[in-house]
């Protein structure tokens, strides 16, 4: 990302910054759910003994357990300072705003509860949209005003 001063990032327009980012990405999402679900078994027990000792009402949260871990999740790491999940980062990819502001936490969840959302209405649309888009933007980064890059031509 280029670096216009201290608070503002603005994306590359070097072409290179965004060549096997669609890939990359796919390898990236089944390495963040792989942990996010390895998460999920320690939640999983902490729940159960919570519906233990609330006499069943702590059972009510494992609906939406991996739901909330996968959003906290995210939104801890892509809305850091890397900029970047685990799974990302492993991958040499960060996501950046097109208007130069740094992600947060909020953004980061927005970010994924769009890529859920268009997933269950338009699965096969939100894919196709990387491969016709400048800079392999997908269809909730287009919603959302964001774009993933490599890290590693910076």
């Amino acid at each position: 990302m280029s670096v216009q001063d201290d608070n503002v990032r603005i994306p590359s327009s070097d072409w290179r910054a965004y060549r096997g980012v669609l890939s990359r990405r796919a390898v990236a999402f089944v390495i963040d759910y792989a942990i996010v679900a390895l998460l999920w078994i320690p939640a999983a027990v902490v729940v159960f003994f919570l519906g233990l000792l609330t006499f069943g009402l702590g059972f009510y949260l494992y609906p939406v357990l991996f739901a909330g871990l996968a959003m906290l999740y995210f939104g801890v790491t892509v809305g850091g300072a890397k900029q970047a999940s685990p799974g990302m980062n492993m991958m040499g990819l960060a996501i950046a705003r097109t208007d130069g502001r740094p992600m947060d936490f909020l953004t980061a969840i927005v970010h994924l509860v769009i890529f859920w959302i268009a997933n269950a209405l338009l699965t096969p649309l939100v894919l196709l949209v990387g491969l016709f888009t400048d800079r392999g933007r997908l269809l909730h980064d287009l919603l959302i005003g964001t774009v993933t890059v490599r890290r590693d031509i910076y």
